[in-house]
């Protein structure tokens, strides 16, 4: 036996008084968010029943998947005390942006306010009986600044578990009431939304010597931020070319953005998220993720489409997508799928329409099948791929002796020269017919990102009082979940509104 003095700390009365100092209560006897939504409202405490506020929240939380939620490591400093869940952090920052509330201390200052929402959300109580309902409010939450934190360190494939089980829920009410011949999330649509970073050099009332719009001077209110420049169209004329390539223009010393007549430059992220529509349902998010604003639009689309066939277990056979994501990898995604991209068309290099013959070479201008001279692999783009070099068949492999038909200006440069991807897609965008009334009826679901991106504005998603890309982060894939809960309320009202005019 030791003769060793026991550590006070490790003796029954210091762990005691430690516990009743910060009192992080052992055992919570309330059950969670999914199963009080579950339970009959008269076995509810009264002073939840008559709060409407905490019912409200509990019926439009109260349907995702709390129980399977990834939650937080359990680091204990003591055996005796658990770390706090993620779940009511969670759902308290689904209540701020539903109620439009700027700041953390707002919602901090909301949930005193209302002590049945706190215990609704499932904080850990302070008893005292002071108070009819058995516990102190203001004693039992943390400080705003923990809330900000929290926000911050919360791993974001927490809540995109959340956003997954509000897709999974509108898929399981909407499923019965498609036709069989329709899936739901069979027929997606893409696009980005700017978001502003909330710092001094996007205002410009803000007194700024120099360095407003220099991407190498980083804003010192906001690190992560990156500088991008928000077009007005994503194409723009130039000399003989109906489309052409999105806007490319350095970034050094720009003149300022109300003076740009191509765009907008801002400090900020970007946004990609990708929807679906059902007739007569309304439109709902299947994927979201956030950037920093100096990323291309087409970078988002492969990271995306994984999201959304990890979510609804299949690839999306028709995608429509903005002239920023004509690239073959995009066409040859849901050809591979069985269906199409639609896509408007971008010219590049004077090249707007082009015939390919069966075994995928391009005609050149005379009409004549080019001949493959050799592939190679560009790594210089976004996706490495396969491109092949196409020369004059008249002169490779061996000169026939024959002269060009039409006279073509590179005759005697040593012919015509024409790269291009070898993928099937890098035909296909050529020879999808844009006039057909398929490719319209597929394009028209592109709306249904817009109206997304302006319910997003509502919550507040544009400019937000946040100073890092991890908490814009998460709140921007929490504002999608809350999105789709209030498109579930929707279909669930109109379905008891539907089964109540049967029975009447």
């Amino acid at each position: 036996m030791s003769n060793f003095p026991v550590p006070f700390w490790s003796q029954p009365a210091f762990r005691g008084w430690f516990l009743r100092l910060f009192h992080h209560p052992i055992a919570d006897q309330r059950r969670s968010i999914s199963h009080l939504a579950e339970m009959n409202p008269a076995d509810l405490p009264d002073f939840v029943q008559v709060s409407l506020v905490a019912m409200k929240s509990l019926r439009l939380l109260g349907s995702l998947d709390w129980d399977h939620l990834p939650e937080r490591p359990d680091n204990r400093f003591s055996p005796d005390m658990r770390a706090l869940p993620y779940t009511p952090f969670i759902a308290a920052c689904l209540v701020k942006i539903d109620q439009h509330l700027v700041y953390m201390a707002d919602l901090r200052d909301y949930l005193v306010e209302n002590p049945a929402l706190l215990w609704v959300l499932g904080f850990p109580l302070k008893p005292s009986r002071q108070y009819p309902w058995g516990f102190d409010a203001q004693s039992s939450l943390p400080t705003h600044r923990h809330f900000s934190r929290l926000l911050r360190t919360i791993p974001n494939h927490s809540l995109q578990f959340l956003l997954n089980s509000s897709v999974n829920l509108i898929q399981g009410e909407l499923a019965p009431l498609l036709g069989a011949d329709c899936r739901f999330g069979d027929c997606i649509s893409l696009d980005t939304k700017h978001i502003i970073a909330w710092v001094k050099e996007n205002n410009p009332k803000a007194y700024i010597h120099e360095g407003r719009y220099d991407k190498t001077k980083q804003p010192v209110g906001d690190p992560d931020c990156r500088l991008g420049c928000k077009g007005k169209t994503n194409q723009r004329k130039k000399h003989n070319a109906v489309e052409s390539m999105p806007i490319s223009t350095p970034l050094q010393n720009p003149v300022p953005a109300a003076k740009l007549e191509i765009g907008e430059y801002y400090w900020g992220y970007g946004s990609g998220v990708v929807a679906t529509k059902v007739a007569d349902w309304g439109e709902f998010v299947l994927a979201e993720r956030t950037q920093p604003f100096d990323q291309p639009d087409v970078s988002y689309f492969h990271p995306l489409m994984e999201q959304v066939e990890h979510c609804l277990g299949f690839k999306p056979r028709f995608g429509a997508l903005d002239a920023a994501f004509d690239a073959f990898y995009v066409y040859e995604y849901f050809h591979t799928s069985g269906g199409f991209a639609a896509v408007p068309f971008v010219e590049r290099g004077r090249k707007g329409k082009r015939l390919f013959d069966e075994k995928g070479a391009p005609f050149c201008q005379a009409g004549r099948p080019m001949t493959l001279k050799y592939t190679f692999q560009c790594k210089t783009t976004l996706i490495p791929h396969e491109r092949g070099r196409f020369v004059c068949p008249l002169l490779y492999p061996v000169e026939t002796g024959e002269v060009c038909p039409i006279q073509h200006e590179n005759w005697e440069k040593g012919g015509c020269v024409s790269t291009i991807a070898t993928s099937p897609g890098a035909r296909l965008r050529y020879q999808l017919d844009r006039e057909s009334e398929a490719y319209k009826k597929v394009y028209k679901q592109r709306t249904a990102t817009e109206r997304i991106n302006s319910q997003a504005v509502e919550f507040g998603i544009e400019r937000p009082k946040l100073r890092n890309r991890d908490s814009i982060t998460n709140q921007n894939t929490l504002t999608y979940t809350l999105i789709n809960l209030h498109a579930l309320e929707r279909i669930r009202q109109r379905l008891a509104e539907r089964g109540q005019a049967i029975s009447a």
